[in-house]
């Protein structure tokens, strides 16, 4: 009882903003008063929450809040970016991305990204595109990365439609089948976090429901961070939700993290409300 106790004044303690790991589940990432400023200028502030293993967690909040800015920090692609400073701590499985011992490519290879427009190297086949991660990586048995494209596009959902055609240049796909092979080229690198900024938001209604169910059936093997405007998007298909604001200072704050049922239905702060039921944003 004395222990019980214990735990539920540590849950009470805990910042409306941080999901406590115990609740949830084991936990991918960690982030901790994460900032990003380009210039000395704030972007983002204050984002303390954990992105709980096999879960969807999406961002959202109305445009200039930070979201794309804070899912980019989770993969260091400001790094090349002038006059950008990423503040606080990122973890992944207990390691500092930014001050720890993993090297840019291992990251990457760890916590893959999927951007808002399909991106695939156009000139290059299907097969080529699925396996670039790999042999970027050195990986050269044809063997190998025949199982990993049959593999990776068999998980991205699009192996029945493009195996007799695997040769193709990836140009020749529709656009959601190449929002497909990118997540495939992702999922071949067998990454633990997979980042997706807005992945529907060039697509048609019927690509865009593919995706959505893609992602529902991802998360068995692959925590997924998503960026979304869309509400009925965020509500069908995450677990945890965070909402992020732009504050009066024109930086982006985080209002509130939770399960995505106590965000959409009840959450603690009214701001939270208003954006999800669209009185603003």
């Amino acid at each position: 009882m004395e222990r019980e106790t214990e735990i539920m004044t540590e849950i009470q303690a805990q910042p409306t903003t941080t999901i406590t790991p115990a609740l949830r589940g084991p936990v991918a990432m960690q982030l901790r008063d994460v900032a990003v400023s380009f210039h000395g200028r704030t972007a983002v502030r204050d984002c303390s929450f954990d992105v709980v293993k096999n879960r969807v967690t999406s961002l959202i909040g109305p445009s200039g809040s930070g979201k794309t800015t804070l899912l980019r920090a989770l993969n260091r692609l400001h790094d090349l970016t002038p006059g950008a400073k990423v503040s606080g701590q990122i973890l992944l499985e207990g390691t500092d991305i930014y001050r720890g011992n993993l090297t840019v490519t291992e990251l990457r290879t760890r916590v893959g990204m999927v951007f808002q427009r399909p991106n695939p190297f156009p000139t290059m086949s299907i097969y080529d595109n699925a396996v670039s991660g790999l042999r970027f990586n050195g990986i050269k048995k044809k063997s190998l990365l025949d199982e990993a494209a049959e593999s990776s596009l068999r998980s991205a959902a699009l192996w029945d439609s493009v195996s007799s055609r695997l040769k193709v240049a990836a140009s020749n796909l529709s656009g959601g089948e190449q929002q497909r092979l990118c997540i495939a080229r992702a999922l071949a690198l067998e990454p633990e976090v997979l980042l997706m900024d807005e992945p529907t938001s060039a697509l048609d209604p019927v690509a865009t429901l593919r995706i959505e169910e893609l992602m529902t059936s991802l998360k068995s093997r692959v925590t997924v961070v998503i960026v979304t405007h869309n509400m009925q998007q965020a509500a069908r298909i995450s677990d945890d939700c965070a909402f992020l604001l732009m504050g009066e200072d024109r930086a982006g704050e985080l209002i509130e993290f939770d399960t995505t049922e106590k965000i959409f239905n009840n959450p603690v702060d009214s701001r939270t409300l208003d954006y999800t039921l669209g009185r603003f944003g």
